[in-house]
């Protein structure tokens, strides 16, 4: 007796992008130009070799299981955020479960203090790199006082013979707090506009993608009001609810890691890639499981205490299907 053919329910036509904040991806190794002193196996986190390796480990897990249960195959695209330096990045895609996809890397150093960069990750198979920069954000904390923060990366390539602009971000921070900073990020938004006019300037219709870890929800100004204009659709906004986020403050969820793209993206045309779904990785296994924070993102440290989980925050992907 013939027995039945098993049929996947994954498609080989879903390509996902992704985001990930890796909470702090520090090497073990003192870099004098940056401010690394807390990730040193002597200081009071006691960063090590063998709580660096555990954490590349279980990003690779995470990294390679997202969009998975709808696409055959793993992130063709992930930004990045939080890695001190390229070291880490080839650290992180030699590991077991993701040198066999073969992830190249588009890495700048950033002025921030601290050294911590953003970065594409890309599948050589499937996305080609064509040209890529940095864009500086230049913010102050008071007039004349310069608040070092990240670079925009942008990287512009072919995802299967498409070509896409791809802008990776990390806004200015909290810290002080939300109101006393939003100008900030209000800034940050403002220059992905003066990228994206240039884009367009060129080509109209251009396909688009702007992620990253905005520090600000969907609906916020600098996102809702600055940013996302009637060339941009954000589809991030209808995932942010009370009870869904991608990081958890104060028993509040938050959904500043976002993925925003051109309408440019809801056309239906043979040999492009249309919007499919979008959706926050929030799998069971990189949540806390009991206690005060059931449910948040796994982290890898909380304050100086180390934790032993993933990162503070959970990825988000958009899914897009090639015709």
């Amino acid at each position: 007796m013939d027995l039945p053919l098993f049929r996947s329910n994954k498609s080989d036509s879903l390509y996902t992008l992704s985001f990930y904040n890796l909470e702090n991806l520090f090497d073990t190794e003192d870099d004098l130009k940056t401010l690394d002193d807390d990730f040193l196996p002597h200081s009071e986190r006691r960063w090590n070799r063998k709580r660096y390796e555990k954490k590349l480990y279980k990003l690779s897990s995470v990294i390679t299981k997202i969009g998975t249960s709808k696409s055959s195959k793993p992130p063709i695209l992930v930004g990045v955020a939080e890695v001190e330096n390229k070291k880490v990045l080839l650290d992180l895609v030699a590991t077991k479960k993701m040198v066999s996809h073969q992830y190249g890397i588009v890495h700048y150093n950033s002025p921030d203090e601290r050294g911590i960069d953003v970065a594409l990750l890309y599948q050589k198979d499937h996305f080609k790199v064509t040209t890529s920069k940095t864009v500086t954000v230049l913010v102050d904390n008071e007039p004349g006082i310069r608040d070092y923060t990240r670079d925009i990366l942008h990287v512009e390539g072919f995802l299967n013979e498409e070509k896409i602009h791809v802008l990776v971000n990390h806004w200015p921070s909290r810290r002080d707090g939300a109101e006393n900073t939003a100008y900030k990020r209000i800034i940050a938004a403002q220059k992905n506009r003066e990228l994206i006019a240039q884009i367009q300037a060129h080509d109209a219709e251009a396909k688009i993608v702007v992620m990253g870890d905005f520090n600000d929800d969907p609906n916020s100004e600098s996102v809702k009001n600055h940013l996302v204009q009637q060339d941009l659709y954000n589809p991030m906004m209808k995932l942010h609810t009370r009870y869904r986020g991608s990081l958890s403050y104060r028993s509040q969820w938050n959904l500043f890691d976002q993925i925003i793209i051109s309408h440019s993206f809801h056309k239906l045309e043979r040999g492009k890639h249309s919007f499919d779904h979008a959706d926050i990785f929030d799998r069971k296994y990189i949540r806390v499981f009991e206690g005060r924070y059931k449910g948040s993102p796994f982290r890898t440290y909380a304050g100086p205490n180390y934790q032993g989980g993933y990162s503070d925050h959970f990825p988000v992907y958009v899914s897009l299907k090639l015709h």
